[in-house]
C-alpha cells in the first residue's frame, strides 16, 4: 500500500453467493485496488452462502472501483445504514447502548444528555439491539441489497 493518507472510510454489508464464498475476492480489494479492509463480522451458512460486514478504507476513487469489482463477481453490497435503525420516538436516551457500542457510533451528547447515532461509524453488529430496554434499536435481518 502506498503511504498516502487514506481518508475515505465506509462500512458495507456483503452477501456472497455459494460460488463466490470460497474465492479471495475481499483480499483482492487490497491487492488490486490499494484498499485496506477490516472484517467486522463474517458468517458462512451450511449452504456456503456468506455474509460479511466490512470496513473499507482508501482513496474514494479506489473504493468505487473496488465496489464495482465486487458487484461484477456477483457479491451484493448493502450500506450498513440500510441494516440498522433507531426509532427516535422510542429512544429514552438512557445510554445503555453507548457502553457496548464497539465503534462509538452511539455516544452521549454531554451538552443535552441525548444519545447520538452516527450510522457512518456503525458496523451493524447488533449489540445495541440486545441491551436497549425499549427496543429502540433494530437490525434488519433480511438482506435488502441494492
Amino acid at each position: 500500500m502506498s503511504e498516502i493518507v487514506k481518508g475515505f472510510r465506509k462500512i458495507v454489508y456483503l452477501t456472497f453467493p455459494p460460488e463466490e464464498s470460497g474465492r479471495p475476492v475481499v483480499s483482492n480489494l487490497a491487492k488490486l485496488y490499494d484498499l485496506s479492509f477490516n472484517i467486522l463480522k463474517a458468517d458462512i451458512s451450511p449452504r456456503q452462502e456468506g455474509t460479511m460486514t466490512l470496513e473499507i478504507t482508501g482513496l474514494e476513487e479506489d473504493f468505487h472501483k473496488g465496489i464495482a469489482y465486487l458487484k461484477e463477481t456477483g457479491i451484493r453490497i448493502t450500506p450498513v445504514a440500510h441494516k440498522i435503525f433507531r426509532d427516535e420516538d422510542s429512544c429514552v436516551h438512557c445510554g445503555m447502548c453507548t457502553a457496548i457500542c464497539p465503534t462509538k457510533a452511539l455516544v452521549i451528547n454531554k451538552a443535552d444528555r441525548t444519545v447520538e447515532f452516527d450510522v457512518e461509524k456503525c458496523s451493524a453488529c447488533g449489540m445495541c439491539t440486545r441491551v436497549c430496554p425499549v427496543k429502540a434499536m433494530s437490525l434488519d435481518p433480511e438482506d435488502t441489497a441494492r
